[in-house]
């Protein structure tokens, strides 16, 4: 469970940095529900940019901000868009939430707020004091700096140094402490490394993201509902929803998965790896160019009893599809194959890891042959925005982008698509993934065998447990902001 254990001195101390700094913290409550922000709240936000460093900005931390870039306040359905046959190639219905329109472009900004808000507001963190180290494979440790900037806390962001450009610029400007280590995503291992060495430093204090369960109940709270009613917005007569699938980088997003089982007990739930590092579907390693996943471990967080299927997709079909989607010439290839103008323009929504997340989708839908009354759910990480950088290296690599490349980029990467590398997970598949875990969190990271134990066996005292801490950590989160008083002199 998460530690909501109160540390009075430290907290009535964040309680006065947060006055000083003029910061009020959103409850989980408001996060699923915008509208409920108080007024006072939402009349500033008219004038407050979706990047701009500004405590306010903790309110847009939410699947319901309106698609603009300055301003925006908040609708009524999460932001998702769909994504037709003519592009996908099966008669499916693909839904897939957008993760562009949070503050700092990507959803992990919600993941970070999960895990950084309980030690805030019980004290077990000193906002004057520590600082919040993130270790992530790209989009954690920017969220988590962010979130840190905004709250006036120290931060230390760790990413692999292979990561994109446009990640490493934008954190130069916003977090403390800047580190890259060796290797890719898949290099989770020399990760833990550095955090292990930060760890002996007495102000660092580590965000694993990989074992945070607030980065849990943040997905099974506000993306788990987000999907639910963007479904329940687009469905038709006769629709359901069969699955839902989602790359692992920290399992975060794939708790979700959790909430959705229990409002759609039917569903199958998926979760997505590389190919080129296949530790899921056959105990697996290698590098890969799928951004924002990491592997070669199980994260402690990933409920597995609860996942029905492992897909891994090819980083070269990732790869290639972005080309696809940004370079001219695959969009007006895309048009003449009957892609509608709507849905070519939403193609800029797609990084690369929410490209790997639609092509899991499809393979599920294959696999189990899905028709038009089925929908399967996603979510699209970030947007091209993080990745033209990326965009400009495969043109090096490979050329001008022409009509012939658009051609068989759609006809093998997308359309192509088979049901190979991908696998259905019975009871004891399920507890093979499981027993993983034992190696990174066991021998490397300090867990207890019986505290694994705890995570297959005793689904409703460790999982249901977690779930239910809902409410007591906005109750938390409301006396924190009565004790500072800022709502009230706003």
């Amino acid at each position: 469970m998460i530690d909501l254990t109160i540390r009075q001195d430290i907290l009535e101390r964040n309680i006065h940095t947060a006055r000083e700094n003029g910061v009020i913290i959103p409850t989980l409550r408001q996060m699923r529900h915008p509208e409920e922000i108080p007024g006072k709240i939402q009349d500033r936000l008219r004038h407050v940019g979706l990047w701009d460093v500004d405590p306010l900005n903790l309110f847009r931390i939410t699947w319901k901000n309106q698609p603009v870039e300055r301003g925006g306040l908040f609708s009524p359905v999460p932001n998702y868009i769909e994504l037709p046959p003519a592009l996908t190639g099966v008669p499916a219905r693909i839904l897939c939430m957008v993760g562009k329109w949070f503050p700092t472009g990507c959803h992990k900004v919600g993941a970070a707020f999960g895990c950084l808000a309980p030690r805030l507001v019980t004290g077990q963190f000193d906002a004057g004091y520590h600082r919040a180290v993130w270790p992530s494979t790209g989009n954690y440790c920017r969220g988590g700096a962010f979130n840190s900037k905004l709250l006036g806390v120290k931060s230390v962001a760790i990413l692999p140094a292979g990561m994109s450009r446009e990640r490493f610029d934008w954190l130069s400007q916003i977090a403390g402490e800047v580190i890259a280590t060796p290797g890719c995503e898949s290099n989770v291992k020399e990760i833990f490394d550095k955090t292990h060495e930060l760890r002996r430093e007495p102000d660092c204090m580590i965000f694993n993201q990989f074992e945070e369960m607030g980065n849990h109940l943040w997905h099974y709270q506000v993306t788990g509902s987000a999907i639910q009613e963007a479904f329940e917005a687009a469905k038709r007569p006769g629709d359901r929803l069969a699955g839902a699938c989602f790359t692992s980088g920290s399992a975060g997003t794939i708790g979700c998965g959790d909430y959705l089982k229990e409002v759609y007990p039917q569903m199958k739930l998926a979760v997505g790896e590389a190919l080129q590092c296949p530790t899921i579907l056959g105990n697996g390693f290698g590098d890969h160019r799928i951004e924002g996943i990491g592997d070669k471990h199980i994260p402690w967080i990933h409920n597995v009893k609860n996942t029905d299927m492992v897909i891994a997709i090819d980083d070269e079909d990732s790869q290639r599809l972005l080309r696809l989607f940004q370079e001219e010439a695959g969009r007006a290839f895309l048009r003449e194959a009957g892609v509608d103008g709507e849905t070519l323009d939403n193609l800029s929504l797609l990084g690369i890891s929410g490209i790997a997340n639609v092509l899991c989708c499809i393979k599920l839908a294959k696999y189990y042959e899905l028709t038009e009354h089925d929908v399967v759910a996603t979510v699209l990480t970030d947007s091209a925005a993080m990745y033209g950088s990326r965009v400009e290296e495969l043109a090096r690599e490979y050329g001008p982008y022409s009509r012939i490349d658009a051609a068989v980029d759609y006809g093998v990467h997308l359309l192509g698509l088979r049901t190979d590398a991908m696998a259905e997970l019975n009871y004891y598949d399920r507890k093979r993934v499981h027993n993983l875990k034992y190696y990174t969190w066991v021998e490397q990271q300090g867990r207890t065998a019986e505290e694994l134990n705890a995570l297959w066996y005793d689904q409703e005292g460790t999982w249901q447990a977690v779930h239910w801490q809902a409410e007591a950590l906005d109750r938390l989160i409301d006396a924190f902001n009565e004790a500072s008083g800022v709502l009230k002199r706003l």
